[in-house]
């Protein structure tokens, strides 16, 4: 086994750009253990934001305290189940599905299932309230809501690439549903089994099941999203320390004219190892990308520009997620420390605050229809 993500990260930080994590921990005393974990959670709803000095027109706000206290290894995909008005999400390196329950709050949080893969992202279903699609280690695959059983639908690696042995070696990361219900995955090396480097893609996978390859060559990949005009993609591979942006055809999934949406401010005001991690958009056209290494999540206009920052007590807020008009924002480090310990207080812990604005709707896979037996009587056929 190799170094967890949070470590390559450390050290990738330490060659490229300089300067290095914190490294303290502290437990929380007197409060509820969650059950599944044993670890210290809060029953009280999320604070209101605590508005910090207003700075050359950037709105400044704070949340001092997690709103569920884990310690994930790398707590990602935090995904809002609208229906039920419930949050699911992950930790890509213990394998494990989470989810809370919005009505009662953090008492509710429990683990779903713990797999013996490594699952990056989910997204909905058309038609079928009982399952998700998700994007793993190996490709895609469909799992249970309620037991966490899942099941392979495609693999996403040539034949000449199996053959390679490059499936073991990468994992899938973040990705998202496009308005035509196409899934888009980015899928990079897995830091559990080598070193970092730009061997990762991003797929799509479309209603019929067939799959095409636009993004090659690609590192890290998070955040894929689309503006409200639905004619911009917007993709972070985060190393570079750049959001970019893609002139996109919804009705071909076609992404040219690649070019930057946001560069990391060149004063490091963030710290000199901050990169944008996971992002979601709201109702406004507005970009919220969390900053891995950076304590911070951003607010960014349609042009570009910081309006708004979050100061998020841990340094690696790894995505933000829109439930209703709250943000939800997972993070990672709960075991990158000293003797296995978080790399700070609240490292892979899940906060939340009130930004007054809800986020764009997020569409569902429209494939369910084609996924191993189809329909039967208008309803999706189980394992």
């Amino acid at each position: 086994m190799g170094a967890t993500l949070s470590k390559l990260w450390g050290s990738f930080k330490a060659a490229f750009f300089g300067g290095g994590g914190r490294s303290h921990n502290n437990t929380a005393n007197g409060q509820p253990k969650d059950t599944e974990n044993g670890l210290p959670t809060s029953n009280t709803p999320a604070k209101p934001p605590t508005p910090l000095p207003d700075m050359g027109g950037v709105k400044k706000y704070e949340i001092t305290e997690p709103w569920i206290k884990l310690n994930c290894s790398l707590g990602e995909a935090p995904f809002w189940e609208e229906k039920t008005n419930s949050l699911r999400f992950l930790d890509v390196e213990k394998c494990r599905l989470h989810h809370v329950d919005l009505n009662a709050g953090p008492s509710s949080h429990k683990v779903i299932k713990e797999w013996d893969i490594s699952i990056g992202c989910t997204a909905d279903i058309e038609g079928n309230d009982s399952e998700f699609i998700f994007g793993g280690k190996y490709g895609y695959g469909i799992c249970n809501r309620a037991t966490g059983e899942y099941r392979w639908i495609k693999k996403v690696w040539s034949e000449e690439e199996v053959a390679a042995g490059k499936p073991d070696l990468m994992r899938g990361n973040d990705g998202a549903v496009d308005s035509q219900g196409r899934f888009w995955v980015g899928f990079m090396f897995d830091p559990l089994k080598c070193d970092m480097n730009s061997e990762g893609a991003v797929f799509r996978l479309n209603p019929d099941l067939s799959l095409d390859r636009p993004l090659s060559n690609i590192t890290i990949p998070n955040g894929t999203t689309w503006n409200k005009d639905d004619n911009t993609m917007f993709f972070a591979d985060s190393p570079f320390k750049t959001i970019y942006q893609f002139d996109y055809d919804p009705q071909t999934g076609d992404v040219t004219n690649k070019r930057p949406f946001f560069v990391m401010p060149e004063d490091n005001r963030y710290g000199e190892g901050a990169v944008p991690d996971g992002h979601c958009i709201d109702e406004e056209g507005y970009m919220w990308t969390a900053l891995h290494g950076g304590g911070h999540v951003l607010r960014i206009s349609p042009q570009g520009e910081i309006v708004a920052e979050i100061k998020v007590p841990t340094q690696q807020p790894t995505c933000p997620c829109f439930c209703g008009d709250d943000l939800v924002i997972t993070s990672a480090g709960g075991t990158s420390g000293p003797d296995g310990k978080g790399v700070d207080e609240f490292a892979g812990s899940v906060f939340k605050i009130n930004v007054g604005v809800r986020g764009l709707k997020r569409f569902r896979f429209k494939g369910g229809a084609a996924i191993e037996g189809g329909k039967v009587d208008g309803q999706i056929v189980g394992e």
